[in-house]
């Protein structure tokens, strides 16, 4: 298992519910494929540096896990699906 980091923004015109359901179903992917949340860290609301989809603010949140190689993958993909989710970068530590 390899450890990574994930950063993630979510749409801030989503609501409080919204915002919770995407964070469980990207930990519902690491838990899924036998990985573990080590840690959850949500930043909140934060400018960005650009506007993005002209939106000049986003939710980010911080999320570092253990999982097997090919959940990265996964994640990026369920990234482009979900509409609620702006930007997400994965880092492997």
């Amino acid at each position: 298992m390899n450890k990574y980091e994930l950063l993630y923004i979510i749409d801030n015109d989503v609501t409080e519910e919204g915002k919770q359901a995407v964070i469980d179903r990207i930990e519902a992917v690491v838990t899924g494929a036998g990985g573990e949340i080590v840690s959850l860290d949500k930043w909140g609301t934060r400018k960005f540096a650009y506007p993005i989809n002209f939106k000049n603010e986003g939710y980010y949140v911080l999320t570092t896990f253990n999982a097997p190689a090919s959940v990265p993958a996964e994640i990026t993909r369920l990234g482009r699906i979900v509409d609620e989710i702006v930007r997400l970068m994965i880092v492997r530590k």
